[in-house]
């Protein structure tokens, strides 16, 4: 039986299609970093880039920077500084803000990790064979759920219908 159930429902399953392609990924990264004895989740790689490039951030500017909630950001900050990855202290103006920065730990494993990353985005790269519109379309959906969050999108499409209805 070779049906893909989520491919032939199309759009109605575009949310299932990219988390199953997301979920793939991200196994296989996890596996790879196993392999390689690296103890970090594939999820981690954007608070590494950014507080690489940025050096120190409050949890909150992480969470804003990277369209992430606040809650799961936190949860992300404490099991990668139970790790090691991440040096967390008062801020100096505000005692309830903590900001947070890279370890020697983390910034020691940088560049083995950036190569880690080149080596996805090639093989993202080639199995795009280099057609980057999927990130144009993703740029556009983004943008429009950004103005008009899906519920309100979808809940007035679901309006039209119950009122066309005879």
């Amino acid at each position: 039986m070779n049906v893909d159930f989520i491919k032939d429902l199309g759009y109605k399953a575009l949310d299932s299609r990219l988390k199953r392609i997301s979920d793939r990924m991200s196994h296989d990264v996890r596996k790879l970093y196993k392999e390689l004895n690296i103890d970090v989740e594939p999820h981690w790689y954007l608070v590494f880039m950014l507080l690489q490039k940025k050096e120190t951030l409050s949890i909150a500017d992480i969470a804003e920077l990277l369209g992430y909630s606040h809650p799961s950001l936190v949860i992300t900050v404490k099991k990668m500084s139970e790790k090691g990855y991440l040096k967390i202290k008062k801020d100096n103006t505000d005692k309830r803000k903590q900001m947070i920065s890279l370890s020697g730990k983390a910034v020691k494993l940088l560049p083995h990790l950036e190569m880690i990353w080149d080596s996805c985005e090639r093989a993202i790269l080639a199995m795009l064979e280099e057609d980057l519109g999927i990130l144009t379309h993703l740029d556009n959906i983004d943008g429009a759920l950004k103005k008009t969050s899906f519920h309100n999108r979808f809940k007035e499409e679901y309006l039209q219908l119950i009122q066309s209805k005879p």
